[in-house]
């Protein structure tokens, strides 16, 4: 039944498709696969030269990267630090929900007004911070209004992290080829999410090769993870540079 429910959200953006129009009249669609496919391809790559769309594709890639491992076994980590599962659902879920929301309408507002580049990097250094405070919670254990501000700080940096990186994607696609390009970007940043669990599990736990570092070292790693998506934005989202 639950999986039913959510399905069914999926009917606003089919119904979204079936009444919108295109922004551009001009637009010509693509004839073939090679039109499709392959062209948006070789487009992206020859606008700005190769080793500028390769700096993107790596900073598309390693701008949440850190986030992403540092959540990838959050619920067990709730679990071990001494939450119920009652607590987690109620507190952690719900309050992780809505700061994610607000985040993402707050990033879009913000955005209007700093522009992408600057969101980029003042984003970033939120969504970098806000991990640490998983380490904090790792420390002070079971205390509900501490995971209440952790998880709603960490997930506003997600809301606002994930409201920039849209944003600059969308700046990176040219508009013959959004279909394509759009979802070849967004399914880049979205691969670290395949082994991410893997990578968190044997860093916290260990395996046979070396012993774990625990959560709170665990969480100082992922902090340094982000790096190099923000030492990216240098190359690709300049502070000073207008978008």
């Amino acid at each position: 039944m639950v999986f039913l429910i959510v399905s069914l959200f999926m009917l606003v953006g089919i119904i979204h498709t079936f009444v919108i129009k295109e922004i551009d009249e001009d637009i010509v669609a693509p004839k073939n696969l090679k039109e499709a496919v392959i062209s948006p391809f070789f487009e992206f790559f020859k606008r700005d030269g190769f080793k500028s769309g390769l700096l993107i594709l790596l900073f598309i890639f390693f701008y949440k990267f850190g986030d992403t491992v540092a959540t990838a076994l959050i619920t067990p980590f709730y679990i071990d630090v001494g939450f119920s599962k009652s607590i987690i659902g109620t507190v952690a879920k719900v309050v992780g929900l809505w700061s994610m929301i607000i985040g993402g309408f707050l990033g879009g507002i913000l955005m209007l007004k700093t522009g992408i580049n600057k969101s980029l990097w003042i984003f970033g250094v939120i969504q970098m911070l806000s991990i640490l405070g998983f380490a904090v919670l790792n420390e002070v254990g079971p205390v509900v209004w501490v995971l209440g501000l952790v998880v709603a700080f960490e997930y506003l940096g997600v809301g606002l992290g994930s409201a920039a990186l849209m944003a600059f994607i969308a700046k990176c696609t040219n508009k013959n080829f959004t279909g394509t390009q759009l979802a070849l970007l967004t399914s880049l940043f979205a691969i670290p999410k395949s082994f991410s669990g893997v990578l968190a599990g044997h860093l916290v736990e260990g395996s046979s090769y070396f012993n774990g570092v625990g959560y709170t070292n665990f969480f100082y790693i992922c902090t340094f993870l982000a790096l190099p998506g923000m030492f990216l934005l240098f190359w690709v989202a300049p502070w000073s540079k207008e978008d």
